[in-house]
């Protein structure tokens, strides 16, 4: 994803939380959520980490900056497999020449280079393959989401942090919902019991806009840059790996657990497609406690009029809410609590990226929030297979069937 559209992410359109006497409580406990908080102090730089950045478009040269600012890296390396945009980032970021590295395997040669993490940016397709070489050769892993887009990608991305545990390594994916204080604070009451017991949660994907999708090339090279990767199942996901991932993750982070049965429907009807995306789909997740889950998904340009990347839940006495940016509020019960989130793409990010250093300089390498993107993902796989499949569809049968998508690499620049 790109900074520009973050503002549109995270954009409220909707009516009125509550009543007016409700409103009034409302307005008055986020008033008091909403207040400053002193500072944090600085983090304590205590020495420069030698990154490497596998990715160079618009979201890994934005995290790359991030990394700068925060002082505690040096960015050592740059890896894309264009040529030009390698170069182009290396010269930006201050790399020196001889560590720019393009083509496929231009990852490998980032990896001996001499850094000591890789910041993982690219196509996600790619992304189990270049954890596990980073995790084999020592290296800290921060990795952007979908970790994969499809089981057996995940299911490796899983072995590669629980690798990383055993070899003293960091391995961190970049979610930032669940850095959000106030996100923080609805999902704790959530698991306190602030709604009674759980009745059914419902959840938007949304995309903000319809992804690229031009005609296809004799090669997939043309379909490696400019967002054209989320038209393409095999190499993004589909939109709901790759986008509604942001708050299926935040449902699974409350949750503790993913479901275990999804059904669905999907569609395409977009005038002549090229990548086999879905424009719009909807599932339903059985969860194992009996908890219903709805979500809605779709990738189009038709002026939509729901709170994306957002979740309802909804128990026998309360309701809570979590969403990308924005308020979030338990309403109802007794644990009342209204919450304005902070501006979460770039906050979180910067939550991320101190805590990355401060795991890899502390030496914490519990890296708990691995099995949490593995959950996540079969997840929203689950759900993209029933949809598609316009069946019921297991947790045990996605497993079991470890069904692995293929791209067709040649004519590639290794």
């Amino acid at each position: 994803m790109n900074q520009a559209s973050n503002s549109s992410r995270r954009q409220f359109i909707g009516g009125s939380l509550a009543a007016t006497a409700a409103g009034t409580l409302l307005e008055a406990v986020t008033a008091h959520a909403a207040e400053k908080q002193p500072p944090a102090p600085p983090a304590e730089i205590k020495r420069k980490i030698k990154i490497g950045l596998i990715g160079c478009g618009g979201r890994g040269m934005w995290l790359a900056d991030r990394f700068l600012k925060h002082g505690g890296y040096e960015m050592h390396a740059v890896a894309d497999y264009f040529e030009n945009v390698a170069t182009a980032a290396g010269g930006k970021l201050g790399v020196d020449a001889t560590r720019r590295f393009s083509g496929l395997s231009g990852y490998k040669r980032l990896i001996a280079s001499g850094v000591e993490a890789v910041l993982i940016e690219d196509v996600p397709y790619f992304y189990p393959e270049q954890a596990q070489a980073a995790v084999a050769a020592g290296k800290h892993v921060y990795m952007a989401k979908p970790v994969a887009v499809d089981v057996p990608g995940t299911m490796l991305v899983g072995a590669a942090g629980k690798l990383a545990t055993q070899k003293n390594l960091c391995f961190l994916v970049d979610y930032q919902l669940p850095t959000d204080p106030a996100c923080i604070e609805v999902a704790q009451r959530i698991r306190a019991g602030a709604l009674g017991p759980p009745g059914h949660i419902a959840s938007f994907g949304m995309a903000w806009h319809a992804w690229p999708d031009p005609a296809l090339g004799t090669t997939i090279e043309s379909r490696l840059r400019d967002e054209i990767w989320l038209s393409d199942t095999a190499l993004g996901g589909d939109t709901i790996v790759s986008y509604d991932i942001h708050i299926i993750d935040g449902i699974v982070w409350v949750l503790g657990k993913p479901p275990v049965a999804a059904m669905g429907c999907a569609r395409t009807f977009r005038p002549n497609p090229h990548g086999d995306r879905i424009d719009a789909a909807a599932v339903l997740f059985e969860c194992a406690d009996g908890t219903i889950w709805t979500h809605v998904t779709q990738a189009l340009d038709n002026n939509f009029e729901v709170t994306t990347l957002s979740a309802s839940f909804y128990g026998l006495k309360a309701t809570a809410h979590l969403r990308y940016g924005g308020k979030v509020f338990v309403r109802g019960g007794d644990q009342h609590y209204v919450g304005q989130m902070g501006s979460v793409y770039n906050e979180g990010a910067e939550r991320n990226i101190a805590a990355f250093y401060a795991n890899i300089t502390g030496g914490h390498f519990e890296n708990a929030n691995v099995q949490r993107a593995v959950d996540g993902h079969l997840t929203c796989i689950l759900g993209r297979e029933a949809a598609a499949r316009k069946t019921r569809l297991t947790m045990e049968e996605l497993l079991k069937e470890n069904k692995k998508l293929e791209v067709d690499l040649k004519g590639l620049k290794a």
